[in-house]
């Protein structure tokens, strides 16, 4: 979802940025990965490493590892890396260790919660990346606690957010997506008031103790709004393996597999709500107007709750049960649109990285 709109930007930059993408396989489904590049009009990957699944240290190894041989064969001028994935800070090591610049896109963003892997791979990546891209202004502030030099620093706004704006139009429609899955429209009484769900990380799902209560907590929600539940794989095999499923066996509640990005797209902007522990639909939601319950204990994307459409009510099930009687009360966050959500940022991140690379080129000749 970001590097589709940053290959637009470079293609059309003048003069064109050239590139070469690499992916890593990281996440590897095969269907789900071939739709994703359909669905975003990505171009195919130049070089995919394959580097599959793994623990965080093994898929990282694996990542640095495969890498540095694309390096020696392709000899770049920079290399850009988004997000906070294993493969993210692997990239970077290998990058910084060939003296080659590296370029970090989504920058500055904290939790403060070092249990998080997300966390330790956004404050290394952001520690030794020679261009900060930020997706709002307080990540400034964060990067300057740091020791991190300003002038590092861009603030261009948030990638992320170009793609579902340029895609809302060709989302795929509420029916169609449930017809494909077998599932009849009556579900929803005739009206489209449902919310999505989708739960994902470890301190959500992968122990009975935390993982029990939240589905409980979302049948009891199911009685007052129709769930629609995205199931992660790690959600849908630790329900297996903890036998919880009669927890969300129920009319009230549609269960999913993982939707490419054109159907989650259209659940979502379809959707009354949202209840999510996903930093990414924190931020699609505030671009697309959708109230949207943060059932996490903190953030690294405070912007999404100061001004967007988020709430937070951490994993308590009291906290979530009054989140959505509050919305469903006419209580519910409208938010604004943050500064420079305007489905520009690749381009802006083209321009600045255009220059830097040509002054980079008058270096290597000088």
């Amino acid at each position: 979802m970001k590097m589709a709109p940053l290959l637009r930007a470079f293609a059309a930059h003048h003069p064109r940025i050239p590139t070469i993408l690499v992916h890593s396989g990281q996440h590897y489904d095969k269907d789900m990965n071939d739709r994703l590049f359909v669905d975003l009009c990505l171009p195919r990957p130049n070089i995919n490493i394959e580097v599959g699944s793994g623990t965080h240290a093994v898929q990282t190894a694996k990542v640095m590892r495969r890498f540095e041989p694309v390096l020696d064969t392709c000899k770049p001028s920079c290399v850009l890396v988004v997000g906070d994935v294993n493969s993210t800070l692997a990239c970077t090591l290998v990058s910084v260790e060939n003296s080659l610049p590296v370029a970090h896109v989504e920058v500055g963003l904290r939790s403060y919660d070092r249990s998080m892997p997300e966390e330790i791979n956004r404050v290394l990546t952001d520690q030794i990346a020679d261009l900060l891209y930020t997706t709002e202004r307080s990540a400034l502030d964060n990067l300057l606690r740091e020791g991190i030099a300003e002038e590092r620093a861009r603030f261009v706004s948030n990638v992320m957010i170009d793609s579902p704006l340029a895609s809302r139009e060709f989302s795929h429609a509420l029916e169609k997506t449930l017809s494909d899955a077998g599932v009849d429209m009556v579900f929803l009484g005739g009206r489209r008031d449902y919310a999505v769900v989708t739960l994902h990380r470890p301190s959500s799902v992968d122990q009975e103790e935390s993982l029990r209560p939240l589905l409980a907590v979302l049948r009891e929600i199911s009685e007052k709004l129709p769930l629609i539940i995205v199931l992660h794989p790690r959600t849908r095999a630790n329900i297996d393996r903890f036998g919880l499923n009669d927890l969300i066996v129920s009319k009230r509640i549609v269960l999913l597999p993982p939707q490419c990005y054109l159907e989650m797209l259209g659940l979502m902007s379809a959707a009354k709500l949202i209840l999510t522990d996903s930093g990414g639909l924190q931020e699609e939601t505030t671009a697309l107007g959708i109230h949207c319950l943060t059932i996490r204990e903190n953030i690294e994307r405070p912007i999404a709750v100061g001004q967007g459409t988020n709430t937070m009510v951490g994993s308590d099930c009291k906290a979530i049960i009054n989140g959505v009687d509050e919305f469903l009360s006419g209580g519910g966050k409208c938010g604004r649109i943050p500064e420079l959500w305007d489905g520009q940022a690749a381009e802006r991140i083209a321009a600045d990285l255009g220059q830097s690379l040509l002054a980079l080129h008058f270096q290597t000749r000088e």
